[in-house]
């Protein structure tokens, strides 16, 4: 799923809030995996939420002290049942999860106010990404800086969530800036917050996002847009833990935890001097790569048909168009450069053009678009290289790309290539077709020990 399904709803100060796919509904949530009234949530106090005969129930999560250690624990409520939450605490009905948060407080949106907000549960079949949510699992339970690196549209801002969620601060907020998409002379303000007077048009005290963010998260997408003069004031934030509003003369402490994302090599950027190599180290706390969709294919068709149901829900369609499995098949054998945000365009498109009848290739549109996908990995394997090969490692074609399942064989796999490139970490990465960022990332999983150079 993606991170743009994420909504936020006002609930009233009391009452009985119902929620569920049904048009009659107070909360409307268009995922096929929702019964048609789920569940009621009673504001209270005390707050509560009670299944209504819900087809396959509910779950809470929520953080829980054992031992002075924060811990994400798990409850499900049968159908027809009721628990009390606090604020913060998760509600996973099919394949949304519901948090109730209060508002950010303004003359509109007085601090007393509650809002419940919806995300979108990611589809995680392939192995690789099971355990890399588990490694996330490990690394949410700290304060440490995240950064996570990957294609556009692998789902960067989706596993940020789940890094919030998953995490002691999952009670306090989630705030998100896209460091691309914001003008230098506006981002300034936007990240440190200013004082009334600051420049024309600051009419109002404004605090920052990392004011906003207090006691949660804060993520700064496309981090390496971030032009150098803010650079410098976003690495002193991080140092210090306080923040300068624009105009103001007196600094104020934060209480945030980092997680950026990026699709560049910010590694070689900061080497090379175009990203600052200092904030480059205070954000990389753990790296964290995605791998695009075409490295994890098994998860294609669940995706896919996630697509086409929620597609058919948000166009009142009667009933969800089938997939043919010739449409499956150029689903599978596409190359997939924009990831899961082109994967989920080209369902939404083909759910029009089939009418609400089977979906066919020429539904699809990709043609000849995109780099096909090499043969079947999972039956592919790296044969062991033979002594006469030379030490700098030619790339054989008989050689296949390096994917899934993650486990033993494909730290063999590893291990052999780096062999075959006599150590060199950049050949040993095309030999096995992945980055050399990715390839990285695996020796440090696999606890290999990097090869030096010149071996």
């Amino acid at each position: 799923m993606t991170a743009d399904a994420t909504r936020l709803r006002p609930l009233p100060a009391t009452g009985r809030v119902t929620i569920g796919r049904g048009e009659t509904n107070h909360i409307v949530l268009q995922d096929p995996s929702i019964s048609r009234r789920h569940v009621v949530l009673d504001i209270g106090p005390p707050l509560r939420v009670e299944d209504v005969g819900s087809s396959n129930g509910l779950r809470v999560s929520r953080s829980e002290d054992a031992d002075g250690t924060a811990r994400i624990v798990e409850y499900r409520v049968p159908p027809g049942e009721s628990m009390d939450l606090a604020l913060g605490d998760g509600v996973q009905l099919g394949a949304t999860l519901l948090v109730v948060q209060r508002a950010n407080a303004s003359e509109d949106n007085p601090a007393s106010s509650r809002v419940v907000r919806s995300y979108s549960v990611p589809v995680i079949h392939d192995s690789g990404m099971r355990k890399l949510y588990e490694l996330v699992d490990r690394v949410a339970q700290s304060n440490i800086n995240v950064l996570l690196l990957g294609e556009t549209g692998v789902g960067k801002e989706v596993m940020a969530e789940a890094i919030h969620r998953r995490s002691p601060r999952a009670r306090g907020p989630l705030v998100c800036l896209n460091c691309a998409a914001i003008h230098e002379s506006l981002l300034e303000s936007e990240l440190f917050g200013h004082e009334a007077g600051a420049f024309t048009g600051a009419a109002k005290t404004k605090p920052g996002l990392f004011e906003v963010a207090a006691g949660g998260t804060v993520f700064l997408d496309e981090v390496g847009e971030l032009p150098v003069s803010v650079q410098v004031k976003l690495l002193r934030v991080l140092e210090e833990r306080k923040v300068m509003r624009v105009g103001a003369v007196q600094k104020r402490p934060i209480d945030v935890r980092f997680v950026s994302a990026t699709n560049r090599d910010l590694e070689e950027e900061a080497a090379s001097g175009v990203f600052r190599q200092d904030l480059y180290f205070r954000l990389n706390g753990v790296t964290i790569e995605i791998p695009p969709l075409r490295e994890r294919v098994s998860e294609i068709e669940p995706m896919v048909r996630s697509f086409v149901a929620r597609a058919a829900v948000q166009m009142n369609m009667r009933s969800e168009p089938r997939l043919s499995k010739a449409a499956l098949e150029a689903l599978l054998g596409h190359g997939w450069p924009g990831n899961i945000r082109e994967l989920r365009n080209v369902i939404e498109r083909a759910v029009v053009l089939s009418a609400g009848e089977t979906i066919q290739p020429e539904h699809l549109g990709l043609g000849g678009r995109g780099t096909a996908r090499k043969s079947n990995p999972e039956l592919a394997t790296i044969p062991p290289p033979r002594p006469s090969q030379p030490a700098s490692g030619v790339v054989s074609s008989s050689i296949a790309p390096l994917r899934v399942p993650v486990g033993e064989d494909e730290r063999q796999r590893i291990l052999l290539a780096l062999e075959a490139c006599g150590g060199n970490q950049s050949k040993a990465a095309e030999m096995l077709g992945i980055s050399r960022r990715t390839l990285l990332m695996r020796l440090d999983l696999y606890g290999i020990t990097r090869p030096r150079k010149g071996r």
